[in-house]
């Protein structure tokens, strides 16, 4: 038995790093799988991999920015399964791809993919949730949530956008738990790749990691498996929570 028998979850960002973890790993413990992505070719590779290893998924477009793009990824997860039980927020884009930390179209660009996107996965995946008699929803903030950090890595965008994406949580587990909707954050630390063009912020990474309790970068494994245990009925009575995979580097 999986952990997520007879379960239909949609993972956004499922076609690379994190998400694609996620998605295989959801699948491995019984999910019917809806990988939504920009990046065609490779979330189609990613169906494929499942597929081929007895799983079941399905592969749709998603631009989380878009409303019609939700709308239509959540309409055709359940007209191939007929319902949704899971969410996992998990697209997001860096702030070191925005280049200037205090540049406004940055700022934009990262308010719309990484805060935009999730309210409006939630927005759309709640109501089929409620018709399926509740479900989970897991959304991916990060270590940049809770504390600011410091040195070339601190992006003031993205600290705001996973900020915001913690309190949204809590704001959904309070507004909707009477309907059977949970929803928790999941908080990545350090992850690879740890390369960059940048060779101050190449150092930074590295000396950093070594201060932390567990002195190495985490796994996208080790957070697809926290993910599972919320979006699962092992966590049926947790929501509203934050759980950071981050090696304890918001400890020190």
């Amino acid at each position: 038995m999986g952990r997520l028998d007879g379960k239909v979850a949609i993972i956004s960002g499922g076609a690379n790093g994190m998400g694609k973890a996620e998605c295989s790993i959801f699948a491995q413990e019984g999910a019917k799988v809806v990988i939504g992505d920009i990046r065609a070719e490779d979330g189609e590779a990613v169906e494929a991999a499942i597929k081929e290893a007895g799983g079941d998924a399905m592969f749709v477009h998603l631009d989380v920015t878009s409303e019609e793009s939700w709308q239509a990824a959540v309409d055709q997860a359940v007209a191939r399964y007929g319902k949704l039980n899971v969410l996992v927020n998990n697209a997001g884009i860096s702030g070191s791809s925005q280049g200037d930390p205090m540049g406004t179209q940055g700022w934009d660009n990262i308010m719309n993919v990484n805060a935009k996107g999730v309210f409006l996965g939630t927005k759309t995946a709640i109501p089929k949730m409620i018709e399926a008699g509740g479900g989970s929803i897991v959304n991916i903030s990060s270590v940049a949530a809770m504390v600011a950090g410091g040195g070339p890595m601190q992006h003031v965008a993205y600290n705001s956008s996973k900020a915001a994406v913690r309190l949204l949580t809590k704001a959904i587990a309070a507004r909707y738990g009477k309907e059977g909707i949970r929803c928790n954050s999941v908080h990545p630390g350090t992850m690879p790749p740890m390369t960059t063009a940048n060779p101050d912020t190449r150092e930074f990474n590295v000396s950093r990691l070594e201060t932390f309790p567990i002195p190495r970068a985490g796994r996208v494994e080790e957070v697809a498996y926290a993910v599972l245990f919320l979006a699962s009925d092992d966590a049926s009575y947790i929501t509203a929570a934050e759980l950071p995979v981050d090696g304890g580097s918001t400890a020190i």
